[in-house]
């Protein structure tokens, strides 16, 4: 959710629980203004939180010219010192994915290590395989986690972003929000990230406007069920709730351009949804 209304904000989606204290507010409130001078962000989102053992990891993202391509991670913690993360690559979701397990620790130098057989044992006995050892930096992992959320649960209204004819993806300064029929409707909201799934046709849709039509629809989703929408304030909020990554909370004011997400979890991902819904 965007800084510049963080406090707002906040409060639009404390029904989840989800909340800061006083002096996290007030130090990020000083905090993001520097973060984005120093940086030459156009703006900077609070993304939210992830839980750890020790310490927790507070999380800002910078966004640049294009919204989805110039996007940045850091952590802090104690939302005043910022750290940059890197990019999260192919090979390290790879190597996270098969290493990372347990909960984080809160040290982003802490490496945890995952054992892992080259090929099928033929015996009983362990001695008789050949075992490799894949490690990854808890700084790795927190980029790769962060990246994942993004890809599969960071959401937008239909409408609040534009794609203008150089291709870059910018924010619609024209929405004024999805009316309050609309907002009730899980196919008016987006995926913020590349499409996997574009619209082939017009039928499927009924009108598509390729300026604002360009990302995946949350009702598209697999497994079916996996968001749950709620109109909340007396129905003046729209608030939408991720059961995949557990933690991950959205917001609309309808009828106004008002809306974001923030994720507060121990950013495991919640496996177990196929089987309960």
């Amino acid at each position: 959710m965007d800084s510049s209304v963080l406090s707002y904000s906040l409060e639009l989606v404390a029904g989840s629980g989800i909340t800061l204290s006083v002096e996290q507010r007030a130090a990020l409130q000083t905090s993001v203004v520097l973060l984005k001078k120093n940086y030459k962000f156009h703006r900077v989102l609070f993304w939210g939180k992830i839980l750890g053992i020790t310490k927790d990891y507070f999380i800002a993202q910078g966004r640049g010219e294009d919204e989805m391509q110039d996007k940045k991670n850091l952590y802090s913690f104690n939302c005043m010192d910022w750290f940059l993360l890197p990019l999260a690559t192919d090979s390290m979701i790879e190597e996270v994915t098969k290493a990372a397990k347990s909960r984080f620790i809160g040290d982003p130098s802490a490496m945890e290590n995952e054992m892992m057989a080259v090929q099928p044992c033929n015996s009983s006995s362990e001695s008789d395989c050949s075992w490799f050892q894949t490690s990854v930096n808890e700084e790795s992992r927190l980029a790769v986690t962060i990246h994942q959320i993004d890809e599969e649960a960071s959401v937008v209204p239909r409408g609040a972003l534009v794609k203008n004819p150089h291709g870059l993806v910018q924010i619609n300064r024209s929405f004024g929000g999805l009316s309050h029929s609309e907002a009730r409707r899980l196919d008016n909201f987006l995926h913020f990230s590349k499409a996997k799934n574009p619209k082939k046709s017009v039928l499927e849709v009924g009108v598509v406007n390729q300026t604002i039509d360009f990302l995946d629809v949350l009702m598209d989703d697999i497994p079916k069920g996996s968001w749950s929408l709620q109109l909340e304030c007396a129905s003046n909020v729209c608030v939408l709730r991720s059961l995949l990554w557990l933690g991950l909370t959205f917001f609309h004011v309808p009828m106004t351009p008002q809306h974001g997400y923030m994720y507060i979890g121990d950013g495991k991902k919640n496996l177990d949804l196929p089987f309960v819904l």
